[in-house]
């Protein structure tokens, strides 16, 4: 594989597991250096080890996504340590308690929402900066098929609520930062094999009815999802911005 990224800067927010880290992993092999973010040092240190091991170039920050200090200390230190900064997967998620809207705590709405929708606006406030002065960028913010179709995860508002509007985000960002030379595009991953299926599968759905609502019959891999990333970082993406590229194997058709 050619090293498209060789010399770039990339980082992954939520890279420690699932998608984040098959996002850290496909980069690293493209020559990228890697900036692993998360809330989990171990799992964070563990693919750190899994790119060392394979001759790439990584380092791990430990950041809370939902706290302004945190990214805006996380993007100093990428700056400080390698220069520059030109590609974002702002990957940091999480899914929240299954419950109605009625029933959804205030507790539970706040922590979904500062995570997922609040963490992707503040990693973009201190990345963009930093790709003007330099002259460009890319930007991949991480949404769902839950962000375009309600009935993809039933039961669980804050989630796609947040997956709604990191959308909508993306769009007037892209829309802002275009001339700049900054690209922002949402990925809206469908049913795939990650910790957080296997834990909706344990706790409230079936596994064939996951399975049995891919047209293509079988769960994506998060090295599926993790390619689309890369490309739309890549050059040959080089002409899309604002795009809401979907990988769910045809399950909202």
């Amino acid at each position: 594989m050619a090293a498209t990224f060789a010399g770039k800067v990339v980082l992954v927010t939520g890279g420690s597991s699932g998608i984040g880290k098959a996002c850290a992993l496909v980069f690293a092999r493209q020559g990228a250096k890697v900036v692993i973010a998360d809330v989990n040092p171990e799992k964070g240190e563990e693919t750190i080890r899994t790119i060392k091991e394979g001759n790439g170039e990584a380092i791990f920050i430990k950041t809370d996504v939902s706290k302004a200090t945190e990214v805006q200390a996380l993007i100093k230190k990428i700056i400080y340590t390698y220069g520059a900064l030109n590609c974002a997967v702002n990957n940091a998620g999480i899914q929240g308690i299954s419950t109605s809207t009625v029933a959804c705590t205030e507790e539970n709405w706040d922590r979904v929402i500062n995570i997922n929708l609040k963490g992707v606006w503040l990693c973009m406030k201190y990345e963009i900066p930093h790709m003007r002065e330099q002259g460009g960028g890319a930007i991949v913010n991480m949404s769902s098929v839950a962000g375009l179709m309600a009935s993809c995860l039933p039961r669980f508002p804050a989630y796609t609520a947040s997956k709604h509007a990191v959308i909508g985000l993306t769009k007037i960002a892209a829309l802002e930062y275009a001339k700049a030379g900054i690209r922002i595009n949402a990925l809206c991953p469908g049913c795939i094999d990650t910790p957080m299926l296997e834990s909706n599968v344990q706790q409230h759905f079936d596994k064939d009815w996951v399975t049995n609502r891919v047209p293509s019959g079988r769960l994506g891999s998060p090295t599926e999802v993790a390619e689309a990333a890369v490309w739309l970082c890549s050059e040959a993406a080089s002409f899309v911005t604002g795009n809401v590229m979907v990988v769910d194997g045809g399950s909202i058709l």
